[in-house]
C-alpha cells in the first residue's frame, strides 16, 4: 500500500471501501401487523418500517463479522497483509450477553481475536486494534479509532479496517418489530473518496437508564421506549448544536444551518423516528434564527423552553410538515437499508451510508453530513456502489412467515447457554438461509469453543 501525505501526514483520510452483510431471510412488517393482531399501519407506517432482517441460532456476532470482513476483501482484492489495524464496534460484549443470542459467549475473547483466523494464511499477526462496546455508538468510535491511528505517527502505511455490527432482537411486545440485523465492513486509508472532515465533531456522552441489558438470564434487553426516544432527541440537539459552533469557528460561517448540508444520515432504530430526529434539526435551526422567513408558520413557537419542546406534540407535527421536502430529499436516501432490513445497532449509521452510496449516482454525492461528524465525497464511488450491490441483493431475500419468525425466535431462545450443541436453525436448508459466501456457525463443543463453515458463493 502506498502512503500518501502532505508533509509526513496522510492525506484525505477516510473510507476507500465497503461492505454490508444483512440476513437472506426477512419478514414483512404489513403481515407480522396482523400476525400480532395490531392496528394496520402500526409497524409500517408507525415506525415507518417495511421489512425485517431474521437470523436463526446458526448466526452470531462472530459470523456475521466473518462475512463482511472476507466479502470486503475478496471485491476489492485486498491483501490481509496489507492491514495493521482492525477494529470491532458491536453492542456484543466480550462477555456472555444473551442480547445476541449464541454470540461471543466468552468473559475475555473479543471479536477481533476470531476474525484473525482470517489472516492465518497470509501469515500477518502484526494488527493493533480490539473490540470496541458502548451500545450503538461503538461503530463509530471503532471508526474514530481506526482514523486517528492512520492520522498519527503511529500508522505504519497499511490499511486499517473497521466491522460493525449486530443482531437486534427483542421480547414479544411492541420493540420486537424494530428488530433486524447487519454488519458493515469499512476499509481506512489515505486519498480516499470518502472523508471525514477534521475538526467538526460533535459528541455528547450521559448516564441514563433508557436502553440497558441487566438480566443476564434473559437474551432481552430493557428498553423505556419514551425515555430512550427522548434520550435519542437530546443527544441529537446537543451534539448538533455542538457541531455547529465548531463549524461556526472553523469556517467563519456566519449562520450555517441544515440548507448548507446535502444530506444527513441517522441511527435509524426505526425510521419513524429519523424523521422526527431530522425535524428536530429543523427545530434547532430554528431556535437560533427565529425570525428566518422560513419559519412563519411555525412563529408561535417563539421562545418555548428547549426542555419543554422535547415533550410537545404540536411543536413534533409541525416541524415534521416544515422539513417533509427537505427530508424526502436529504434524509430518504440514506434510509433504504433501514427500512427493508430494520435495526442494526453499532451498524445503522453506517446502513445509511451504505444505502446512500448505493443508490444515489455518483454526480449527486457532492458532500455529506451527519450530526456527530461530518464527511466529503472527494472522488467517484461508482466501485463502491457497484459492489455494493444493495437494491438487488435486498430483492434477492427471502421471505418467511410470522409464524415462521415466531418460531426462530422462540428457537433462540432455546439454545442460549448450550455447549456440545450443534444449531440446526429452523432445518431450512443452508442454501434458502444463507446467502454465498455467508459464514454460519456449526459446532459449539464442550470447552463451549465455536466453529464455523461457509456456504459456497454459488448456491
Amino acid at each position: 500500500m502506498a502512503s500518501i501525505t502532505v508533509n509526513g501526514t496522510p492525506k484525505n483520510t477516510g473510507i476507500l471501501a465497503v461492505e454490508i452483510y444483512f440476513p437472506k431471510r426477512y419478514v414483512e412488517q404489513a403481515e407480522l401487523e396482523k400476525f400480532d393482531g395490531v392496528s394496520s399501519g402500526k409497524y409500517t407506517i408507525g415506525l415507518g418500517q417495511t421489512r425485517m432482517g431474521v437470523c436463526d441460532d446458526r448466526e452470531d456476532i462472530n459470523s456475521v463479522a466473518l462475512t463482511a470482513v472476507q466479502n470486503l476483501v475478496e471485491k476489492y482484492n485486498i491483501s490481509y497483509k496489507d492491514i495493521g489495524r482492525l477494529e470491532v464496534g458491536t453492542e456484543t460484549i466480550s462477555m456472555i450477553d444473551y442480547q445476541h443470542l449464541l454470540y461471543n459467549l466468552d468473559k475475555s475473547k473479543a471479536v477481533k481475536t476470531v476474525l484473525m483466523q482470517l489472516f492465518t494464511e497470509s501469515g500477518n499477526t502484526d494488527v493493533m486494534g480490539i473490540d470496541t462496546t458502548n451500545a450503538c455508538y461503538g461503530g463509530t468510535a471503532a471508526l474514530f479509532n481506526a482514523v486517528h491511528w492512520v492520522e498519527s505517527s503511529w500508522w505504519d502505511g497499511r490499511y486499517a479496517l473497521v466491522v460493525s455490527g449486530d443482531i437486534a432482537v427483542y421480547a414479544s411486545g411492541p420493540a420486537r418489530p424494530t428488530g433486524g440485523a447487519g454488519c458493515i465492513a469499512l476499509l481506512i486509508g489515505p486519498n480516499a473518496p470518502i472523508v471525514l472532515e477534521s475538526g467538526l465533531r460533535g459528541t455528547h456522552m450521559e448516564h441514563v437508564w433508557d436502553f440497558y441489558k441487566p438480566d443476564l438470564n434473559s437474551e432481552f434487553p430493557v428498553v423505556d421506549g419514551h425515555f430512550s426516544n427522548l434520550c435519542y432527541l437530546k443527544s441529537l440537539d446537543i451534539c448538533y448544536n455542538r457541531y455547529i459552533e465548531k463549524l461556526v469557528a472553523k469556517d467563519k460561517s456566519a449562520r450555517p444551518n441544515l440548507g448548507s448540508i446535502d444530506y444527513v444520515l441517522f441511527h435509524a432504530p426505526y425510521c419513524k423516528l429519523v424523521q422526527k430526529a431530522f425535524a428536530r434539526l429543523q427545530f434547532n435551526d430554528f431556535v437560533r434564527n427565529p425570525d428566518d422567513k422560513q419559519f412563519q408558520s411555525v412563529a408561535n413557537f417563539k421562545g418555548i423552553e428547549i426542555e419543554s419542546s422535547l415533550d410537545s406534540k404540536d411543536l413534533e407535527k409541525a416541524f415534521v410538515n416544515l422539513s417533509k421536502e427537505e427530508y424526502t430529499k436529504n434524509v430518504l436516501p440514506g434510509l433504504f437499508v433501514a427500512t427493508q432490513n430494520g435495526n442494526m445497532y453499532t451498524a445503522s449509521l453506517y446502513g445509511s451510508l451504505v444505502s446512500l452510496l448505493g443508490e444515489t449516482p455518483s454526480d449527486q454525492l457532492a458532500s455529506l453530513a451527519a450530526t456527530f461528524f461530518s464527511i466529503k465525497i472527494i472522488a467517484p464511488i461508482t466501485t463502491i456502489a457497484k459492489n455494493l450491490n444493495i437494491k438487488n441483493r435486498l430483492d434477492s431475500r427471502v421471505k418467511i412467515s410470522p409464524e415462521k419468525f415466531n418460531e426462530i425466535m422462540r428457537l433462540r431462545d432455546e439454545s442460549h447457554l448450550k455447549k456440545d450443541f450443534s444449531p440446526v436453525g429452523d432445518k431450512s436448508p443452508v442454501s434458502d438461509s444463507f446467502f454465498g459466501g455467508t459464514y454460519y456457525l456449526t459446532r459449539i463443543d464442550d470447552k463451549w469453543r465455536r466453529f464455523y463453515q461457509r456456504t459456497p458463493h454459488k448456491q
